[in-house]
């Protein structure tokens, strides 16, 4: 294909039934996406009342949150943020990612949705695109570009395409309106999970909603995410078992990520490999973790799937997508290093200090529920003191801390929001540990962690 016909519909092979069906123009106005909340908002209602109607007529009780679960309204949904895209779709893989274990079935599954596919641009769209950004004549750089994205996300979709002097590039093109959208589409989103029931409204949650909206800014930033990624490639440099693709700083804009293209298939492959394979990619992401956290003092904080790939015939990981790279706050880095000294250590006394310390939990949650604190420390201590290797994909504990844990968050009493930007670390952690025990990995972490903190000094404090 020349860079001439591109986009020459006669050229270029007929498009799948699939294909026009994920063919939807972003609404990039803030008009139209008000809109499209509107319209959700009007049809999740219209369903409540319908299923509020039938559950009175059979006699039965009526529950809010039952009423919003319908399957219509989870088909609206998860049609309508996949359509909006941007921080409206975001939020909801955010969400998806940090509260699998907790969500109710009904919206694990919109949000799984959302996380695991999305809505692509019409070419004439994307085309309008491009030429904001590189002009009218910004065919003439390239052998051929594929207008059927490789990828498509929440804020964007990659394209392959080869360069004229023959690099083989993936361009990330950002979704019209996005970056302008973000404040609102979050506000909006959090005002259908407080109507949905999901979000306590007893919970201040102002702070994390700044802060959502500010790394969503960030992610928008593609002139700031091809530094990050910079950035790594550099930290990673000679380091076996990593790839980190190469920035293309002529074709990079503000809406425009161009980057080298590097082959790798889905990170579930994994699953197919042997338990030595599996074992020791997983060890390598876990280091990698502990590195970002106390060695970088910088953390890739989306630990989404679709952004590891992997090459089967020399086991490396691609490392993918670091819009969502943030800097780690030295006294939260320090925090989690005091309670993992502590954990190894065996000190649960000094792991319940350093927990309430570092705003992990208030003091209160001890002096009345001083028992269960215990006992999740102890499965928590018990678990992370083992030098054996960690079984990711038996998660026998991970109900018995739920468990407890609710029982707890009962008592409003108790309720308060840890430190910001311990939620943005421990959600790189989580899902990590999701991946493992998605591949059923088995992972000495004991060792993992002594090594690090072995090899590595505390962050230097904030400068006042």
């Amino acid at each position: 294909m020349s860079s001439d016909d591109t986009f020459d519909e006669n050229s270029r092979p007929a498009e799948s039934r699939e294909d026009k069906a994920r063919q939807r123009a972003v609404p990039s106005g803030r008009v139209s996406r008000l809109a499209t909340f509107g319209r959700l908002a009007s049809g999740v209602a219209g369903g409540m009342m319908a299923e509020g109607a039938r559950r009175l007529a059979r006699g039965e009780g009526i529950n809010a949150r039952d009423l919003v679960l319908t399957p219509g309204n989870v088909q609206r949904m998860t049609d309508r943020l996949s359509h909006l895209r941007g921080a409206a779709m975001k939020m909801g893989q955010m969400i998806s990612m940090d509260s699998g274990d907790f969500l109710p079935p009904e919206l694990a599954k919109i949000l799984a949705t959302l996380r695991d596919q999305a809505n692509f641009m019409p070419a004439k769209q994307l085309d309008s695109v491009l030429k904001q950004e590189w002009g009218t004549d910004w065919r003439k750089q390239f052998r051929w570009f594929n207008p059927r994205p490789i990828a498509a996300a929440s804020i964007g979709q990659v394209h392959k395409a080869l360069t004229r002097d023959g690099q083989e590039l993936a361009i990330k093109v950002q979704y019209p309106g996005i970056a302008d959208s973000i404040d609102s589409d979050v506000d909006n989103v959090m005002t259908l999970l407080r109507v949905s029931g999901f979000a306590p409204p007893e919970l201040e949650i102002d702070a994390l909603l700044a802060e959502a909206k500010k790394q969503l800014h960030e992610e928008a930033d593609y002139h700031r995410e091809g530094a990050q990624m910079e950035m790594y490639r550099e930290r990673l440099a000679g380091e076996q078992g990593f790839v980190v693709p190469r920035l293309h700083k002529e074709l990079t804009r503000g809406r425009i990520l161009a980057m080298s293209f590097e082959e790798g298939s889905s990170i579930e492959e994994l699953e197919n490999e042997t338990d030595e394979r599996r074992d020791e990619v997983m060890g390598r992401l876990m280091h990698l973790v502990a590195r970002e956290l106390f060695e970088f003092g910088v953390m890739q904080t989306d630990p989404n799937f679709a952004n590891f790939r992997y090459r089967k015939e020399t086991g490396e990981i691609v490392l993918l997508d670091f819009g969502a790279c943030r800097d780690v706050d030295p006294d939260v880095g320090n925090a989690y290093r005091r309670l993992l000294e502590a954990g190894l250590a065996g000190d649960k006394d000094k792991v319940r200090e350093e927990t309430i310390a570092a705003g992990f939990m208030l003091p209160i949650v001890v002096e009345k529920h001083g028992e269960r604190v215990d006992k999740m420390i102890d499965i928590v201590v018990g678990e992370m003191r083992e030098d054996a290797p960690f079984d990711f994909g038996n998660r026998a504990f991970v109900p018995l801390l739920r468990d407890e844990g609710m029982q707890i968050a009962q008592d409003k009493d108790t309720w308060a929001f840890p430190p910001v930007e311990t939620l943005f670390v421990q959600r790189k952690v989580s899902g990590t540990a999701l991946l493992g025990a998605r591949l059923k990995a088995q992972v000495n972490i004991r060792r993992i962690s002594e090594e690090v903190l072995a090899s590595t000094d505390p962050l230097p404090a904030k400068a006042a």
